[in-house]
């Protein structure tokens, strides 16, 4: 079941694609997925990957908080994401996002702090190009990378 928040990113990307008055099928295009993939992103039906709205945020030039919130970035020179505080986003029951740096304009990277509750249930894996910067605080993380099983601990630190 997909939750309120994935359906106002939804309606946030029908609003951008109406405002640059462009069809589904170049907004796929610009942003690297088929038109149904979209389709379905902008239907408010299908979790919107994170990865993702990087991507849209990337071509068309807008920060990525603008469409996880609505409201546009303002800090320009330095902006600080006190304890608990961030853009929260809730994709899941399994994995929870906050966006440290959702009120800064023209970040040239997007900090999440991404919360991953354990389970024994099987997990969804996610893949995207480019990087990615982790931390682990608390428990252990097992990443596949190209084939490979990384298990991360507390404070261990990888860069992709």
């Amino acid at each position: 079941m997909i939750n309120q928040q994935i359906s106002e990113i939804a309606q946030r990307l029908h609003g951008l694609r109406d405002a640059l008055e462009i069809s589904a099928s170049e907004m796929a295009a610009k942003t690297d997925i088929t038109e149904d993939q979209y389709n379905l992103y902008e239907s408010g039906n299908a979790d919107i990957p994170m990865n993702y709205l990087c991507k849209v945020g990337q071509v068309f030039g807008i920060d990525t908080a603008v469409l996880i919130n609505g409201d546009e970035t303002h800090a320009q020179t330095y902006f600080v994401t006190r304890k608990g505080g961030g853009i929260s986003v809730e994709r899941s029951k399994a994995y929870k996002y906050r966006d440290l740096a959702g009120g800064f304009r023209g970040a040239k990277a997007t900090p999440f702090l991404v919360t991953v509750d354990p389970s024994d249930a099987p997990m969804h894996l996610n893949s995207h190009p480019g990087q990615e910067f982790n931390l682990v605080e608390k428990g252990r993380m097992l990443l596949s990378i190209d084939g490979k099983e990384i298990t991360l601990e507390e404070v261990m630190i990888i860069i992709l």
